[in-house]
């Protein structure tokens, strides 16, 4: 399917001349130009943005998909690997520019947002996860200079918007079934009453795994309350539940998943892996105007609690070593408050939108740390308070008058780790000791309208990535925290353009690249204890392309390929030498998502998907077996009835068609050499949902 296309420039004007063609057909027109708040945090036409941003509409994230995982949609957009890693226990491996590939378990690099509340904690580690896919109405996907306004880890930005309640009240109710014994079941409402809007939610997933030892259940409740005090104000309360138990299947060797990809190493039986997660968080949003400008103010607070068994040998009885423990216990507790000041001016000429905010976010842990004998908890290896302070302030401003657009940015980021250290026992001593990171970053873009219908574009900007409290837990992997980690530094230069062709076609393009210092990379990783080090130098240097057309009323299409090289620009002492050159691991060369979609009747719509991914290195010295290339097809089926008050919707879908054999994700540099997930064979899932309106 790759060999199809090309993102050079011949192929923009290609794409242009297809898009003419289906133009002359008669056609419904498609949400080409969408407006977003991501970027710029205020409200901006997509098309004259000077980045790279892409959004993903309720139809994209929830039709023929069993809105379970955010990969389901994210597969679409260029620039973005979300892995499904089959593995309910880690999270999706999500990453924007290669930013967020070496992530162990959940998603780091990449800031999350559901309705405004941060679903990354203060230090970058987010997850996924807790975005409630049944009650999406769209995402916004940043990647690029831009991201850098919105502070550390911002290699790229994912915000989910839920819908917001309107119309007459309604219910209803869903359920899914599909291979490995998975079912998915839920019911909703929503509506407004007495002057207040509601969307109310609940669902239960529950798996028996692909691979052995990979059983779930998740359980997520939603409820969001609006109200408008006024004509010009509005008040908004979200409240997020997920309540998940995972088993984990870890890594496989190379040997292991050529054998048996649907297996799972002994230690994981033996010490029986997995993950329980308890998270509860809810917000409120205030929002007025005042004539052309508008205030917005939120705040946050939540409560995650989490336990994990993991593989490593209990500590001998005869002596206290430096470990922690095979069981990792914590509580976390949560918060944060953020409000920005958007003022709208005429200005010399043209019209001036400044935007003045702050955040400030806090997590605490109360981390414990505990002996695994054969999947039970035991004697007590680590006890200590983690808290993790970031303050944020910032200013953007956008300058537009006729065919230009300029803005700008700047933004203060500090971040603050401190640990007290409550374990301080024979050999292992006190690992009480904080450290400070802080850095000012700034942006600037500008955009050149050559006509009404084309956008030529640039952007700059400087990033700034802290280490994220997991990676500063261990100087080793039998050692305690590591307070030596740097932050990664970052230079990102991007140009593009945008084009609209008829009423039918939108083709981006972009060129990017990016330079880092002091890279955060793998130093070891065994048993499911991670330690990282600073790298020196990497270059990142890429293509992506994306072409969304109408070819008929009936036909319609989308198209992503991303072109990357990522490589260590200059060597490093690890626990092998890394060469100079050598390809930064979890990040494919290329990439390509397409679906072609037929409706030939009112209600009724067949799609078929293919993606394609090049092979991933493994370990930063390129000396284990990469995860080969593959390229796999999928086939989605909607329909939908209605009658009197009554709507149906069912879907069916069939993932990995023609069967094939792949690695669908990778653990970058485990010191066991167990890199390999294994993505499931043919697969397939139906589901319908029933709604009746008052």
């Amino acid at each position: 399917m790759p060999a199809r296309f090309t993102p050079a420039p011949h192929a923009v004007a290609h794409a242009a001349a297809l898009a003419g063609i289906a133009h002359a057909a008669e056609q419904a027109p498609l949400a080409l130009n969408p407006v977003v708040v991501t970027g710029s945090r205020a409200e901006a036409a997509s098309f004259d943005m000077p980045a790279s941003i892409d959004v993903l509409d309720r139809d994209q994230i929830a039709a023929g998909q069993p809105r379970i995982n955010a990969s389901e949609a994210l597969v679409a957009v260029p620039g973005v690997v979300a892995n499904n890693r089959q593995n309910y226990a880690q999270d999706l491996q999500i990453s924007t520019r290669g930013f967020g590939a070496r992530s162990a378990f959940g998603v780091r690099g990449v800031k999350l947002i559901a309705d405004g509340i941060p679903a990354s904690m203060p230090d970058g580690q987010g997850q996924a996860a807790t975005f409630n896919l049944d009650v999406a109405e769209r995402m916004e996907v940043l990647r690029g200079p831009y991201s850098a306004i919105y502070g550390n880890h911002s290699g790229g930005v994912i915000q989910l918007f839920t819908r917001e309640p309107a119309g007459r009240p309604s219910v209803e109710g869903s359920f899914a079934a599909g291979s490995f014994g998975t079912t998915k079941a839920g019911i909703g409402a929503q509506g407004q009453l007495d002057g207040l809007g509601y969307v109310l939610d609940v669902s239960r997933l529950k798996t028996d795994g692909y691979r052995d030892h990979s059983a779930a259940t998740r359980e997520q409740a939603f409820a969001k309350i609006t109200a408008r005090p006024d004509d010009v104000s509005k008040l908004t309360f979200v409240v997020n539940g997920f309540w998940q138990r995972a088993d984990d299947p870890l890594g496989l060797d190379w040997a292991s998943y050529k054998a048996n990809p649907r297996g799972v190493v002994q230690g994981a039986l033996d010490y029986n892996t997995r993950k329980n997660i308890d998270h509860l968080q809810g917000g409120v949003a205030y929002e007025r105007r005042f004539g052309r400008d508008t205030l917005q103010l939120s705040a946050y607070s939540g409560q995650r609690s989490v336990i994990q068994y993991q593989a490593i040998p209990p500590s001998s009885a005869s002596a206290i070593t430096r470990g922690s423990g095979g069981v990792v216990d914590f509580d976390r507790d949560f918060y944060g408050v953020g409000g920005r000041w958007i003022a709208v001016r005429d200005a010399g000429g043209g019209r001036l939108t400044t935007t003045v905010g702050a955040d400030y976010d806090v997590s605490k842990d109360n981390r414990n740390g505990y002996d695994n004998r054969g999947g039970v908890k035991s004697t007590l290896r680590r006890r200590e308070l983690d808290k993790v302070d970031s303050v944020g302030a910032y200013v953007q401003s956008e300058w537009q008058r006729g065919d230009w657009v300029v803005s700008g940015g700047l933004r203060h980021s500090a971040v603050k780790f401190s640990v007290d250290d409550k374990y301080v026992v024979g050999i292992n001593g006190d690992d009480s000791g904080s450290r400070n990171y802080s850095k000012t970053t700034p942006v600037l873009g500008v955009v050149y309208k050559l006509d009404p219908a084309v956008n030529l574009y640039a952007s700059a900007a400087r990033g700034f990535e802290t280490p994220t409290l997991n990676e500063m837990f261990y100087a080793t992997p039998t050692t305690g925290f590591n307070f030596g980690l740097n932050p990664a530094r970052s230079e990102h230069l991007e140009t593009g353009v945008k084009a609209l062709v008829g009423n039918s076609s939108r083709v981006n393009l972009a060129l990017f690249q990016v330079k880092t210092d002091d890279e955060l990379v793998v130093l070891a990783s065994s048993g499911g204890r991670t330690s990282y080090q600073n790298a020196g130098k990497t270059l990142r240097q890429g293509v992506e392309l994306a072409f969304d057309t109408a070819w008929r009323r009936d036909l319609t299409s989308r198209f992503a390929f991303t072109l990357l090289r990522a490589i260590y620009d200059e060597g490093f002492a690890s626990t092998v030498p890394v060469d100079a050159g050598n390809a930064m691991p979890g990040i494919p060369r290329s990439s390509a998502f397409g679906d072609l979609v037929w409706k030939p009747l009112p209600g009724i719509a067949a799609a078929v998907e293919g993606i394609y991914r090049s092979r991933l290195q493994v370990n930063d010295a390129n000396s284990a077996t990469p995860a080969p290339a593959y390229a796999i097809a999928n086939l989605r089926l909607t329909a939908e009835q209605k009658a009197g008050p009554w709507r149906f919707t069912e879907f069916a879908r069939i993932d990995n068609l023609f069967d094939r054999s792949y690695v669908g994700s990778v653990i970058v540099g485990d010191s066991n050499g167990r890199f390999y997930e294994s993505a499931p064979g043919r697969n397939g899932m139906v589901g319908v949902n029933a709604r009746y309106t008052w």
